[in-house]
């Protein structure tokens, strides 16, 4: 997996056998990122969701799609278009992100996949105004399918600060400037907490006031993008209530690397954010 680049040393236990699902309020759909957990098999890991209650997988390709809706598991994001370097904050980037987002949107509605990742791009000079102009005159090729298709094309939220030096949708703001001017029910925001949390803090207050130009959202705990347990500074506890409390319908994934044991990190995660 290369989502992140992501090399890790830490040893893996194998999922136990795939058991009952322990039971949940299911007030928000949980999910995992499918990279932070890379030395499991596929299959052991949605075994593992299944099992937890989980309801979506992040970041795998569609030969590993049936792999997970077999036990009942969406992919809950894939790819779309664009990279975190070069994306929508280019025009020369169009066409070439509008020709995958077509095909990708294509394959995911006919799979039932819900969510497709693009990426504002690097700046490299390029002033907040202009990049952002791009990005709206990116996403309006494209939303009209989306609508077609039923598909929903989410513009990640990442830091520039420690993880994506330079990457320009780095801000709530910015990036919920750019789906309003959109103005399409299937361009939204995935807001990624951990990398928020790095640029600005604040992070009840802004989902509250963003929650209708946000689809997807991304946990980890900070700093270190591990566990989010009480060894780290966000109150995810706290944060899951508030999405709750929103009514928000679309998927809450995991996507933090564990420190220690992977399976107890995942349980912990989602007795906390199981609200």
């Amino acid at each position: 997996m290369d989502r992140r680049s992501f090399l890790s040393t830490a040893a893996l236990a194998v999922p136990r056998a795939q058991a009952q699902p322990v039971p949940r309020q299911g007030r928000l759909k949980q999910g995992v990122a499918r990279w932070c957990f890379s030395k499991w098999s596929l299959e052991e890991l949605a075994q593992e969701c299944a099992r937890l209650g989980l309801k979506g997988i992040d970041l795998i390709g569609p030969a590993d799609w049936p792999v997970v809706q077999k036990l009942g598991l969406a992919p809950s994001m894939v790819t779309g278009g664009g990279s975190i370097a070069d994306g929508l904050n280019r025009q020369e980037n169009h066409d070439k992100i509008e020709q995958q987002m077509r095909e990708n949107i294509e394959r995911a509605a006919a799979a039932g996949v819900p969510n497709v990742i693009t990426f504002s791009g690097n700046r490299r000079g390029l002033s907040d105004p202009e990049g952002l102009g791009n990005c709206v005159l990116g996403l309006n090729r494209i939303k009209a399918y989306a609508e077609e298709k039923g598909v929903t094309v989410c513009l990640e939220l990442l830091n520039s600060k420690v993880n994506h030096k330079d990457y320009q949708c780095d801000h709530t703001a910015w990036g919920a400037e750019i789906i309003k001017r959109v103005g399409s029910p299937r361009v939204k925001l995935l807001y990624d907490i951990y990398h928020m949390q790095i640029m600005e803090g604040d992070i009840i207050r802004t989902i509250r006031e963003n929650i209708q130009h946000i689809g997807h959202f991304h946990t980890g705990g900070n700093p270190g993008r591990n566990e989010i347990g009480e060894s780290q500074e966000l109150n995810y506890r706290a944060i899951a209530r508030a999405v709750a409390d929103l009514n928000f319908t679309g998927f809450f994934v995991h996507e933090f690397v564990p420190a220690g044991d992977p399976r107890r990190a995942l349980e912990q995660a989602v007795e906390i954010c199981d609200v």
